[in-house]
């Protein structure tokens, strides 16, 4: 899970994205053998500009106060004598989040790369492969085997791509510059107890450089709290043991992000053209008889139940996309990951895998503003007096927020989604509106 940016997608996501790899829809992978360290290279030397936040202090005097703080909270000498040699630090890593990609593909797009039917087959061939764990993760935790199925897929293809870096070395690196410099320290301090109680070795912590470990991709503080021993050999293993991926991923989206048994998560749903678009807003939450009196129904035609089930109307992509009815389970989507994109695809993945219909294509292609003019948009609300977070083309949800504020104020359908015609509005009107283009950065 990437717990480590608000807009940007970690460093698994992208390869599985980018990546050439695609399984055949009929074949189950085989899960992969015991991770071994990366070929050792020497790290980069250290930054002046990092130690900034340390009061000027080298990485070495930084380290051993590090050290000194995990000893005082519980890590023996013996787990920290182990990982003594892994913990130096490496500029690359630093260099790889200051330059993180941000993420340029509307949800269309990414959801049919990365929800592919290949995916959902896998995902319905692991439930099936390892059904007592699913089946007793769901007992004890009340998460579906589709939701927990999901992730894993999205995370890391079940297991294919967990990324190849030491984390012991990402961790410190990233604990000693100064833009996480907090996060990253108690990030270290929660491997190096994973290592103390005995579940991983210091060699076999091999992931992304953004510091995570596993099939589901677990910050070590989250790996330290929520994972569990599913297969009974004393370990909790999420690299190389699928009952422990299984339980601990119900494990924490049941007791980490509050998920409610037995309660819907994301619905493909059909609105009509008069919908009171300002309601569609996962900040709204109506009763479900509300919507299907608003004249929503399901992709099929199909009525949606007339009960007090709380729903937000969800449009990705505003009113001539994709709608969704996201309920209260959903939250934890988007605490797991807080891009709108991944974490409707994430839920829509999860759907499929469940036996949901694929969902219904736009008639006709969205017209979307260009990164540029994204951006000449976020500086015209920020000049309105609106907080979109930082000026940078990337459409995310306090701009949506803005935007939809902004067409309230022009009388223009408040669906969040930015268009020529409000940017037109907004540069005033001697100026004349530019031909929508392709592709915003969205998140």
């Amino acid at each position: 899970m990437n717990r480590t940016s608000t807009i940007l997608f970690g460093a698994v996501i992208l390869a599985l994205l980018y990546g050439p790899r695609q399984a055949s829809a009929q074949q189950l992978l085989p899960f992969p053998a015991r991770p071994t360290v990366a070929p050792a290279r020497p790290p980069a030397a250290p930054s002046p500009r990092a130690a900034s936040c340390h009061n000027g202090a080298s990485f070495d005097r930084f380290l051993a106060d590090l050290k000194q703080q995990a000893a005082a909270a519980g890590v023996s000498q013996g787990a920290l004598s182990e990982a003594a040699p892994y913990l130096v630090y490496d500029q690359g890593i630093v260099n790889r989040d200051r330059g993180q990609r941000v993420f340029g593909q509307i949800f269309t797009e990414f959801a049919g790369r990365m929800a592919a039917p290949y995916r959902m087959q896998q995902g319905q061939a692991r439930i099936k492969a390892y059904s007592a764990a699913f089946a007793r993760a769901e007992k004890e935790y009340g998460v579906p085997p589709a939701v927990i199925s999901a992730f894993w897929g999205l995370e890391s293809d079940f297991g294919a791509n967990m990324g190849k870096l030491p984390t012991l070395r990402s961790l410190v690196s990233l604990a000693y510059d100064c833009r996480r410099s907090e996060m990253f320290a108690n990030e270290t301090i929660a491997a190096l107890k994973i290592i103390d109680r005995g579940d991983l070795a210091p060699e076999e912590m091999i992931g992304s450089w953004a510091g995570e470990l596993g099939q589901t991709q677990f910050l070590p503080t989250h790996y330290f709290n929520y994972a569990v021993d599913y297969d009974g050999d004393g370990r909790r293993n999420l690299l190389s043991s699928p009952p422990d991926v299984i339980g601990s991923t119900a494990n924490y989206i049941a007791t980490g992000l509050k998920w409610r048994r037995g309660e819907p998560w994301l619905e493909e749903v059909r609105v009509p053209q008069n919908l009171p678009w300002d309601q569609a807003d996962l900040t709204i939450q109506l009763p479900r008889a509300k919507w299907l009196q608003f004249g929503v129904t399901y992709p099929d035609g199909r009525a949606l139940a007339s009960d007090n089930l709380p729903a937000s109307l969800l449009l990705p992509m505003g009113r001539t996309g994709p709608a969704f009815l996201a309920y209260a389970n959903f939250a934890a989507y988007t605490e797991w990951n807080n891009s709108l994109i991944y974490s409707t695809t994430a839920g829509y993945l999860a759907s499929r895998i469940a036996g949901a219909a694929p969902m219904h294509r736009p008639a006709a292609p969205v017209a979307q503003l260009p990164f540029n003019e994204i951006k000449e948009l976020q500086q015209l609300l920020v000049r309105a007096g609106f907080n979109v977070g930082k000026v940078d083309g990337v459409l995310g949800q306090q701009s949506r927020t803005a935007v939809k504020a902004m067409q309230i104020k022009y009388g223009l359908p408040a669906d969040s989604w930015p268009t020529a015609e409000l940017l037109a509005r907004m540069r005033g009107p001697r100026a004349q509106p530019r031909p929508e283009a392709a592709l915003p950065v969205a998140r």
